[in-house]
């Protein structure tokens, strides 16, 4: 006997389908598992036949082939387990075709017939619904699924059946048993973030994180060690608004693929990922032999934060270059090339010289300048190109530690920043309505989520505006424009840093309430841009 169940198999974001066909045959005794697959899906036949073992059920004494169509295409993960066994248990007669023919398949045995959570339920979800087929997975995965866009209206076979084991899945599916349907819940944001009112002095400071905050923008914190740079960085989040509904679900399919799903429930709080600097290229940008989603993807829509910077590999930092453009990330491999998402907040932080303490008052430097020429030395220009804002970040002096806890808190600050945001949101949505982007030309290989990528370059802040949507926003007035181009010949400018000042001085007029980018905005904008040559290295 022959049977066919639909399952998915994932390139990046992309979902694409797979059918595993089972077929039982007199012959040899064998259980072979076809279609490019890798050890996990071969590994599959000993779990399959533990779980039906366990249910009373024994594979017949047949050849059993199974074939996971399109062969060409590489099989790689624990999800095939369920389809495999429903498709043997559709051969042997137990289930009937019809009742697994409007469903895509998903799930992990374990050897007692238990289902266990497998990664990119939620995208393979969207794609099903997508399709107008409904989907099966394990119960643990049964609130995530619950967001793939199913209808209350839709049939059953068009609906989520989310089982703890196989053995209630077989009954539900017989009509003996019926499975309650998982619930879509979205994550209650409980954690607490540290207070910008607990760091005392580096008044500068939190004004640069708070425009950074508000507009999106790339910052760079250097500074000597203990000036504070961490605390910073660790209280951005605070800053942050909550995630907007079509970036909650961006951000949780990312953790689905990667297998951090958590319980299924969908979360509006923006993502902070802070990798050790021992991080490998492809642990920060993705790939790996399963390729994988790396730190940039994991903390899209959210914050990339890089402690001791010029300690990163030099590869690893120059791969954040493409990203950092362009919003996402492309891994290319022999067999296919792999896009995930990458619209990130990178915030970096270093120290001036490898002892840290270069042109430090009361200090010394034993090799000044060389130290900090050598060590600075490993950040590429381009790459500091790419960030909007550069600071120094001083050690605070004792009669600052003396004083009071500053009055201001993180929730004032967060109030100040939702409104600019509010602010650029409606803006950017206006200025759609009036000239829609154009859109991104799915590749000829994409699968059945490639329109989603359109939603990847859509700017969302200040800091992600670029050609005409900038040139409309962000234009200075006469003064403004005199003082950028006037510094811009002085400074020796790029094109890039030229569109990163006007964002950034767009973000400032946000905070102050003005519709027009000002001169004062301007030259505030500038005062935040890495000078070629730093006075601590002229010394």
């Amino acid at each position: 006997m022959q049977a066919k169940v639909r399952t998915v198999a994932f390139q990046g974001v992309e979902v694409l389908p797979v059918d595993v066909q089972v077929m039982i045959a007199p012959g040899t005794v064998a259980f072979a598992v076809v279609g490019l697959a890798d050890k996990a899906v071969g590994e599959s036949r000993e779990r399959v036949r533990a779980a039906l073992r366990a249910l009373g059920l024994a594979l017949p004494p047949q050849r059993i082939t199974v074939n996971l169509s399109p062969a060409d295409l590489a099989k790689e993960g624990s999800h095939y387990d369920l389809p495999i066994a429903l498709g043997l248990l559709v051969a042997m007669g137990v289930l009937t075709k019809e009742s697994v023919g409007g469903f895509v398949v998903l799930g992990e045995l374990a050897l007692d017939g238990t289902l266990t959570r497998v990664p990119g339920v939620l995208p393979a979800a969207i794609a099903a619904a997508a399709t107008g087929r409904g989907i099966i997975c394990p119960s643990a995965c049964g609130g995530e699924a619950a967001w793939g866009g199913f209808r209350p209206t839709d049939d059953e076979r068009r609906a989520v059946l989310a089982a703890p084991t196989l053995l209630s899945l077989i009954n539900h599916l017989r009509g003996q048993q019926t499975l309650a349907a998982p619930q879509a819940l979205m994550a209650e944001d409980t954690v607490s973030y540290p207070d910008l009112a607990e760091i005392k002095g580096q008044e500068t400071a939190k004004r640069v994180l708070e425009v950074a905050a508000a507009g999106g923008h790339n910052l760079l914190m250097m500074g000597p060690p203990g000036s504070g740079k961490s605390m910073l960085a660790a209280r951005l989040p605070g800053l942050l608004p909550p995630l907007e509904p079509e970036e909650a679900l961006e951000a949780t399919m990312i953790r689905s693929l990667a297998g951090e799903g958590g319980d299924g429930r969908l979360s509006r709080r923006r993502a902070f990922r802070d990798p050790h600097h021992s991080a490998t290229l492809q642990a920060l940008v993705g790939g790996g032999l399963r390729v994988r989603p790396g730190e940039v993807s994991l903390a899209h829509h959210g914050v990339l934060f890089l402690d001791e910077l010029p300690e990163f590999s030099r590869a690893a930092l120059e791969a954040l270059r493409q990203p950092l453009e362009t919003g996402r990330v492309t891994i290319a491999r022999a067999a296919a090339h792999v896009t995930y998402p990458a619209r990130f907040q990178l915030i970096t932080a270093m120290n001036p010289c490898r002892c840290g303490h270069l042109a430090e008052p009361g200090r010394s430097c034993g090799r000044a300048p060389r130290c900090g020429v050598d060590y600075q030395a490993k950040l590429s220009g381009p790459l500091l190109d790419r960030i909007d804002l550069c600071i120094d970040v001083p050690r605070v002096d004792a009669a600052d530690l003396a004083l009071p806890p500053p009055a201001e808190s993180s929730a004032d600050v967060a109030a100040r920043v939702a409104a600019a945001r509010t602010v650029q949101r409606e803006r950017l949505a206006a200025f759609e309505k009036k000239a829609p982007l154009p859109e991104i030309e799915p590749e000829p290989s994409a699968g059945l989520l490639s329109e989603r990528a359109r939603s990847w370059s859509k700017p969302r802040c200040n800091a992600d505006t670029d050609g005409a949507v900038l040139a409309a926003i962000a234009e200075p007035d006469a003064e403004g424009r005199a003082l950028l181009t006037r510094a811009a010949e002085r400074l020796g400018l790029s094109a890039r840093a030229w569109h990163r000042t006007l964002r950034v001085a767009r973000t400032l007029a946000d905070l102050d309430g003005s519709n027009a980018v000002r001169r004062l905005h301007i030259a505030e904008a500038l005062s935040y841009r890495r000078a070629e040559s730093r006075p601590a290295l002229a010394a």
